[in-house]
């Protein structure tokens, strides 16, 4: 039986998925999206304010579908089955070498670049799988609920440590922090998650959320912003 993913497109059985891509600043070239791993709780203060004690445990994740990216720019339906969606700021790490198993003084060579994300978050469907000891995938893992920046090459940005994250809903700061505060630094949490999958070409990571996580109602303009590395903003319409 041949290789499924050596397959021309004549011999699918249905047309193939259209590849889920994020822009490179100053570039006509995209990034193609394989998975989206997140990090859980990875800023003390937004630990505190979901009620979970901050001290340093070990990193955990969850994902969301590769075709949850939106562009910058986006406007986006207000999603369904939530009367409480909420915005959290997030640094997005493109990973453009893989491996597994990779050494922390080694993680950071498999960066391609970072951009300025959003992990759009069903906060009512989160807590009620959370409660219920069920899956987070219908709060977090939901159509278009990973709007994301173009892409800033390390090789032009650096790998950032530290500097302002911050969000805006309608003008107003609902979240500020600085990447200093990461719990577990980029380079940990790849070495990290590298111990449990191959990490690819493709996978990206956002890398977890300041305190002050919040609302975003039909009509409302999200705009996001990281040091170094840009800014973001979309707006949500009714659907």
């Amino acid at each position: 039986m041949p290789d499924s993913h050596a397959l021309p497109a004549k011999q699918y059985v249905i047309a193939p998925p259209k590849q889920a891509a994020i822009a490179v600043e100053g570039s006509e070239a995209v990034f193609p999206v394989r998975r989206i791993w997140c990090v859980g709780r990875n800023y003390a203060d937004h630990a505190r304010e979901m009620g979970h004690d901050p001290d340093r445990e070990p990193p955990f994740f969850f994902q969301k579908p590769s075709d949850a990216v939106m562009p910058n720019h986006s406007t986006i339906p207000y999603p369904p089955m939530t009367k409480d969606f909420q915005h959290e700021i997030e640094l997005v790490v493109c990973i453009g070498k893989g491996g597994k198993n990779i050494p922390l003084e080694k993680a950071l060579d498999h960066v391609y670049g970072y951009a300025v994300g959003l992990d759009m978050t069903r906060r009512d469907l989160q807590t009620q799988a959370k409660n219920m000891g069920r899956p987070w995938e219908p709060g977090k893992g939901f159509d278009q609920s990973a709007p994301v920046s173009a892409i800033v090459p390390a090789a032009k940005c650096g790998h950032p440590t530290k500097g302002a994250i911050w969000v805006k809903v309608n003008g107003a700061v609902k979240q500020k922090g600085d990447l200093n505060q990461h719990i577990w630094q980029i380079d940990e949490t790849i070495s990290f998650l590298s111990q449990y999958v191959s990490i690819e070409p493709g996978d990206i990571i956002m890398m977890g959320t300041p305190a002050g996580v919040g609302p975003v109602a039909a009509g409302e303009k999200v705009e996001g912003h990281i040091d170094g590395v840009g800014d973001l903003t979309v707006t949500y319409v009714a659907a």
